[in-house]
């Protein structure tokens, strides 16, 4: 894709960015993509704050807060995590009425004693952004297996007020299937961790009543579009990653469908369909490594309203993909290796997370001569 870099000196937009910009064509004509927050270990995922700045995670164990001036400081009051493979500290939910609470929700790789699973956290950022306070742990999945692989942990905050948070098969497969522990699940919970009793699974003996949906294999991505409805990205293995559209109780397939193969080129399971089980909405072949998601509100791109926006991980693009049809344009530069999170700002630019990079960027429309 045709770029151009130029250096730029900018004042205060939501924080201070950093010297220099890239300009990408995109289907709505050029973006200006502005580094905003660099010098970043392996972020993971980020939060808009509402008196200005953002957090961010590291997935070593870090939270930043960095202020709208741009200076950062570390928060402290975080549990113990267990950081290995693909384990850390992960997603970051700052909830509609922080104002009020000040509470922040958060996902993390939890210490077991068979390894580590994943878990949610909630706790009070201080009023001077430095420390969480009461910091208390309210879910954490069934022990697993030891592996690194596969926490899944993307948070959203339903429209019913629930807490909807993915978890991965954890590298067991065929957990996926199993009610009885939340691998390879969505689950639905309240803020103080209580289960909903409207959960589809609360009356079912020996499941697991958290459990919203399941046959999910890594679900990285997660997002409600414009009219409430929650969907995820998730990482197939040869091929085969896939967007849902998430409902309640649905068993979505892994491992017995997929449309992708083993690493070993094996097939997968039993094929592609089978009943009582649902199929994507959308599956790449060969796999992007899909990881954050976010469905756009049009306000910056009225065209793209409604649009999917994903970040790949193993190809370093920013796809979007037009509701409805899914028809992907590759949004590609040298701002976005390997992107691990994608967020609507509040002034309805798009923010995302290069680790490639170790850096913030915010992409906005570019100023027309």
């Amino acid at each position: 894709m045709i770029r151009l870099v130029t250096t730029i000196a900018l004042g205060l937009s939501l924080l201070s960015p950093a010297a220099w910009a890239e300009t990408l064509t995109t289907s709505a004509g050029p973006v200006e993509v502005t580094e905003i927050v660099r010098d970043l270990d392996e972020p993971w995922a980020f939060g808009f704050l509402p008196e200005g700045g953002v957090l961010i995670t590291e997935r070593g164990g870090a939270l930043l807060h960095i202020r709208p001036d741009g200076t950062r400081a570390e928060v402290s009051g975080l549990p113990r995590i267990a950081v290995g493979g693909q384990g850390g500290l992960l997603d970051l939910l700052i909830p509609a009425d922080f104002a009020q609470t000040r509470e922040v929700v958060f996902s993390y790789s939890r210490p077991q004693a068979r390894g580590a699973g994943t878990a949610v956290a909630v706790g009070r950022l201080s009023a001077d952004g430095r420390a969480l306070e009461n910091t208390r742990t309210i879910f954490a999945m069934e022990e697993g297996t030891r592996g690194g692989r596969h926490f899944g942990s993307r948070i959203v905050e339903g429209r019913d007020g629930f807490l909807y948070v993915t978890i991965g098969d954890r590298g067991d497969d065929d957990s996926a299937q199993n009610l009885a522990i939340e691998s390879g699940s969505v689950i639905r919970i309240a803020r103080n961790g209580g289960v909903p009793t409207s959960n589809p699974f609360t009356g079912t003996e020996g499941a697991q009543p958290e459990i919203w949906s399941y046959g999910h294999r890594n679900p990285q991505g997660a997002a409600l579009d414009l009219q409430g409805n929650l969907w995820v990205v998730e990482h197939g293995a040869r091929g085969g990653d896939e967007i849902n559209r998430v409902e309640k109780g649905a068993n979505y397939g892994w491992p017995v469908i997929s449309y992708g193969r083993h690493y070993s080129g094996l097939r997968i399971g039993e094929g592609t369909a089978k009943p009582g089980m649902e199929q994507p909405a959308h599956f790449w072949d060969p796999s992007i490594a899909p990881s954050g998601m976010m469905i756009y509100s049009g306000a910056l791109w009225p065209e793209w309203e409604g649009d999917f926006f994903v970040g790949s991980l193993k190809f370093g693009y920013l796809s979007r993909l037009e509701a409805g049809s899914f028809a992907e344009e590759e949004i590609t530069g040298d701002t976005t290796a390997r992107l691990r999170d994608v967020r609507e700002g509040p002034d309805g630019a798009i923010w995302f997370l290069s680790v490639g990079n170790g850096a913030l960027y915010r992409m906005s429309p570019a100023e027309r001569s």
